[in-house]
């Protein structure tokens, strides 16, 4: 999509995840992408390098009363009577947890050892996304007030995404739909901090593994450097890709160059795609 519409293609290293960050995840990425055949333009952006521009937004959200201090643990939301979950991952903070203006701290310390949370109104949150379409989530109910600063002394994923996304001037996004969610909550992060204009977003359907969960290691080592390291042609990965995307009737191999020519988003299945064992033994059968 970034090619065909003569966008420009960012690198953004998000390290910010902490104790599940692996050391050799940084480079692996990078090595693998160009294994692939796929380049960006200008330098790689690492968030760590430099956590003053989310400081800076978290001190207005605090200025503002739109964030506060929070020391209260996942069981103790959860034994809430009001908060049921969100999803899977996260569970719904409810208003009724939240302090008082005149208990919420007026400045913000980013050495605190607490998280930080963003206070969420009641009401919708509509926009159209490329692929999804018409939107109109309300995270009150979903996740309520959101951590945006953790007590690991970090910026939580949605407001590090925000403030990147704004002061690189990303236009569009494109991403796996797992994070549909999520853009509902990065607006309303935009839309306090007075930042514009507003990204536009485009969610694709993830690949999942047989048992209909998103692909990972309960489904074995299915990472591109592993089948890279065992031998396995780029052409190989993009051909499987480019058949999941409806460019091509069969799998076949195909060059990153190829896949650009061919790619159109009209094509693209709505629902996710499995990867079978089918799959996996066209990817290593001798070319």
């Amino acid at each position: 999509m970034a090619r065909q519409r003569g966008w420009q293609l960012h690198f953004r290293m998000e390290d910010l995840d902490g104790p599940r960050l692996k050391p050799w995840a940084a480079q692996e990425s990078i090595d693998v992408l160009r294994w692939l055949g796929i380049e960006w333009d200008g330098p790689i952006v690492t968030q760590s390098d430099d956590l003053g521009p989310y400081v800076q937004a978290l001190q207005h959200f605090v200025a503002q009363r739109q964030a506060y201090s929070c020391e209260l643990t996942r069981a103790e939301i959860e034994a809430a009577a009001s908060a049921p979950h969100g999803n899977e991952h996260e569970q719904r903070f409810p208003p009724s947890l939240r302090p008082s203006d005149s208990e919420r701290p007026a400045s913000f310390c980013p050495e605190s050892e607490m998280n930080w949370r963003f206070v969420v109104n009641p009401g919708p949150v509509e926009f159209v996304d490329g692929f999804a379409g018409h939107q109109n989530p309300d995270p009150s109910e979903t996740v309520g007030d959101f951590v945006v600063w953790t007590k690991r002394g970090q910026p939580a994923y949605q407001l590090a995404v925000v403030v990147d996304d704004a002061r690189f001037g990303v236009t569009d996004i494109v991403r796996g739909d797992d994070l549909l969610d999520s853009a509902a909550r990065q607006l309303l992060l935009y839309r306090a901090l007075g930042l514009g204009p507003e990204p536009r977003y485009t969610h694709l359907p993830l690949v999942l593994g047989a048992d209909g969960r998103r692909l990972a290691k309960r489904h074995g080592d299915t990472r591109l450097a592993t089948y890279r390291d065992a031998g396995v042609l780029p052409e190989r990965i993009v051909g499987l890709l480019a058949f999941w995307c409806g460019i091509t009737p069969s799998r076949q191999a195909l060059s990153a160059g190829e896949f650009v020519e061919g790619f159109c988003l009209d094509r693209l299945p709505d629902s996710p795609t499995v990867f079978t064992c089918k799959d996996h033994q066209w990817l290593i059968e001798p070319s």
